[in-house]
């Protein structure tokens, strides 16, 4: 199973000094990184930065969490069957919501195959204590970048006074008490801090005692019986059951009656279901808060 860093952070932030970093501390551990890069423009500069030799896939024009949700499980396949890695980094545009590209990087083709270890937010320590001279919609998206994380850096704090560096702590720690803060400087973290997150619930995997506070937000990967008995009426009715912290789920679901698993997608209420023609797996990830709590109709494990 490879590991899997989501990069998020504003524009600017030091997201793709922080991968520069990681990259050569993996490569200290004898352990493969490979990397996906997102960029909103045509040209991605910042891939200059991979060394040659690791495998990288770019995302131009266009965000992961958007129109390129399907090119990001494109490229992860592409990666999984092309590429020899033990990690994958995800470092996605400035722009990209967290969960939305949380959410783009699961697919039920092959999530068994991947182990998200989390959302590593690199926050721009001076921009969050001036946050109030950015537009309305910008702050917004600064302040969920920040608010969905697993881990934060708080960045440049050498640029700081040594109260405005408390104040900026503080104010990480308020908008996400769930997560770890690390003050840095040039987005250095020892690699130790990364490893020691786990944002994927699986079955085998749900204890609190070793989980923690990771499970702010998270995703879990659920098998259903082949044999399904429920119908598609049963299983929405569940649906809405679910509480409002449960965002995205999508997977092959088993209905009674029906030959193939259909496919199933949720996002904010709202499912579709589409009928599919060839034998799929029977797998739904789930991606949302605390969401190892949830009881599935006819689990097999």
């Amino acid at each position: 199973m490879k590991d899997v860093y989501l990069f998020s952070g504003f524009l600017g932030s030091g997201k793709t000094t922080m991968l520069v970093d990681i990259i050569r501390q993996l490569k200290e551990q004898n352990l493969k990184p490979a990397v996906i890069m997102n960029e909103l423009g045509k040209l991605n500069f910042d891939s200059q930065a991979v060394e040659e030799g690791i495998p990288l896939k770019e995302m131009l024009n266009g965000c992961i969490c958007c129109s390129g949700a399907e090119k990001t499980e494109a490229q992860i396949q592409s990666l999984l069957a092309e590429s020899e890695f033990d990690v994958l980094i995800i470092e996605t545009t400035g722009a990209a919501h967290p969960v939305e590209a949380l959410d783009a990087v699961y697919s039920p083709l092959f999530a068994h195959q991947l182990n998200i270890k989390g959302i590593i937010t690199v926050a721009d320590s001076k921009r969050l204590l001036a946050r109030d001279k950015m537009s309305p919609q910008t702050c917004s998206l600064f302040l969920e970048q920040i608010r969905h994380a697993h881990l934060i850096l708080a960045n440049k704090i050498d640029l700081l006074t040594e109260s405005e560096r408390a104040k900026a702590t503080f104010e990480l720690q308020s908008l996400n008490p769930h997560a770890q803060i690390i003050q840095t400087t040039h987005a250095k973290v020892p690699l130790k801090f990364l490893q020691s997150l786990h944002a994927t619930a699986r079955p085998t995997d749900i204890q609190k005692a070793d989980l923690g506070h990771h499970l702010h937000l998270s995703s879990r990967f659920v098998t259903f019986l082949e044999a399904a008995d429920f119908t598609q009426e049963q299983f929405e009715e569940w649906i809405r059951t679910l509480p409002d912290s449960v965002y995205r789920m999508k997977g092959y679901v088993p209905i009674k009656g029906i030959k193939n698993p259909m496919l199933f997608q949720y996002a904010y209420g709202l499912t579709q279901w589409l009928p599919e023609y060839v034998h799929m797996e029977p797998n739904l990830i789930i991606i949302g808060e605390n969401v190892d709590e949830l009881k599935v109709p006819d689990i097999q494990n």
